[in-house]
């Protein structure tokens, strides 16, 4: 019988970036890692890549309570590749990159809180995309579990609370709640 999958911390920041490397596949078709670890406009970008139609596509992690401070720091980060864009496709044109596709943002932290998915609401670009990040331990190391989110869904503070919507990251089913106890978390 296979290992028992259940979650656990996040490996330190390196071996984190490195077991992202293929599973951002999960969230981006046709994902190409480019470079990892790239000075950007004032801090480290965590991954450079592009998706299958050659668009640009910067990767972001943050650590809890980090969501909104993500936000800002991937739209800075956005204008600043987007200035370089086309330069980088004249370097390294065996990199497939289409400058005229623009650059696309994956967030990636432990939940969103309903700021930071107002504020993607409100910006209205369809060029962010943010995703829970946990991991779960299979015997065999961690393995990162990527869960796209609805900004627009779950930017509603009436909306039902998703698993992003307890602040420690975790859902309903794994703190175990009865449908009762679910309801009167969502208020109804």
């Amino acid at each position: 019988m296979g290992a028992e999958l259940r979650l656990t911390q996040a490996p330190p920041p390196d071996e984190r970036l490195r077991v992202l490397r293929d599973a951002l596949g999960a969230l981006v078709p046709g994902w190409r890692p480019l470079a990892r670890d790239v000075l950007g406009v004032d801090s480290r970008i965590d991954w450079v890549g592009r998706d299958g139609e050659g668009r640009c596509v910067i990767v972001l992690v943050a650590e809890a309570g980090e969501d909104l401070g993500l936000l800002a720091h991937g739209l800075a980060q956005r204008e600043w590749v987007s200035a370089r864009l086309a330069d980088w496709a004249q370097l390294a044109p065996e990199a497939g990159l289409r400058p005229d596709a623009g650059v696309r943002v994956v967030l990636l932290a432990p939940g969103f809180s309903l700021a930071t998915r107002t504020a993607v609401r409100s910006v209205g670009d369809s060029g962010l995309l943010l995703a829970q990040l946990r991991f779960v331990e299979n015997g065999a190391g961690a393995t990162p579990l990527l869960e796209p989110i609805d900004a627009e869904a779950s930017a509603d503070p009436g909306a039902p609370l998703d698993a992003a919507g307890f602040r420690s990251g975790l859902s309903a089913a794994d703190l175990d709640l009865t449908p009762e106890e679910r309801a009167e978390f969502e208020g109804e």
